[in-house]
């Protein structure tokens, strides 16, 4: 199978610019009301648990919005301590203190909690890595998804401000 990237953001839409009718496209059609939208973009990468802080593969390109963050666990958690997330090697910036006894084999959503902002904006000016970090065992395993929408902060009507 082939791979296609794109430096994107990617965006999609078949009226690119408003036509100032205030009408909406028909279906094929190309005047009307801007529908340009942002396409979601997804990064994957194993973990597993550990006291040390480590950075995973993924990197989120500055200026993006974090939709959606998943663990798909194939190995359980160690039942004591707990599992954060973050963008740095403290890892609590985007999820603190999961407990690790709810982490047990299946899908995880992470709950974004108190930590929107991290979510909404993940750097105005650079590129995120993504780190992980459990304060206590070694049994846990798992993928780390992470979904966003690359550069969609300071868009605005199909220019960057």
């Amino acid at each position: 199978m082939g791979t296609t990237v794109f430096t994107g953001p990617v965006l999609a839409g078949n009226v690119l610019a408003s036509d100032g009718t205030g009408n909406l496209a028909g279906a094929g059609g190309s005047s009307g009301t801007q529908n340009v939208g942002f396409t979601a973009m997804v990064q994957v990468a194993p973990i597993t648990q550990s006291t040390t802080a480590a950075a995973t593969t993924i990197v989120i390109p500055a200026n993006s919005l974090i939709t959606d963050i998943y663990l798909n666990i194939t190995t359980s958690w160690g039942s004591s301590g707990t599992l954060s997330i973050g963008t740095s090697t403290t890892s609590t910036e985007l999820a603190a203190a999961l407990a690790n006894a709810s982490l047990v084999q299946g899908q995880y959503t992470v709950p974004v909690t108190s930590l929107i902002a991290a979510w909404n904006n993940t750097s105005a000016t650079q590129d995120v890595q993504i780190y992980v970090k459990s304060s206590a065992g070694t049994a846990g395993v798992a993928q780390l998804i992470v979904c966003y929408v690359q550069g969609i902060n300071g868009f605005t009507n199909g220019t960057y401000t």
